[in-house]
């Protein structure tokens, strides 16, 4: 599979927002209810404040960063092991010295996913909102 990695477009929110919906939905550990409409609103509402990028045609994955505070705000997948989330991580790497970002303490999968690409746990951050789970704050350094 040939991993085509692009700048988002607001055409591109919908499907995005499935993506999120689906890993969302798939998570035991993550909290029920989230709705399509909603975060199809909350990225409108951030993207033309960040760079997102949108891997493959049709969409199977997508980043968000906030060049601002160099935080990867969102980076999911609906494909794993095809390393599509490792070029997207590639893309935010890409002319940058310093990311950071947040991942659930319970996925495990994506804590070895970034030690793998260079990112240490940086440190503890408690619960965005009842019900949802502790998260930690991992750095990645050039």
């Amino acid at each position: 599979m040939t991993i085509e990695i692009r700048r988002a477009t607001r055409a591109d929110i919908p499907a995005m927002a499935r993506i999120v919906v689906a890993w969302e939905a798939a998570t035991e550990w993550m909290p029920d209810g989230t709705i399509e409409s909603d975060v199809i609103g909350m990225i409108d509402e951030v993207f033309d404040h960040r760079q997102i990028y949108v891997a493959s045609d049709p969409v199977v994955a997508y980043m968000s960063i906030d060049v601002a505070t160099q935080k990867i705000g969102a980076l999911y997948c609906d494909r794993q092991g095809q390393g599509i989330g490792k070029a997207l991580v590639g893309t935010a790497k890409a002319g940058r010295d310093f990311l950071w970002l947040q991942t659930h303490q319970p996925n495990i999968a994506a804590h070895r996913f970034y030690l793998r690409e260079g990112f240490d746990i940086a440190g503890e951050i408690a619960p965005e909102a009842e019900g949802e789970p502790a998260q930690y704050r991992m750095e990645w350094r050039a």
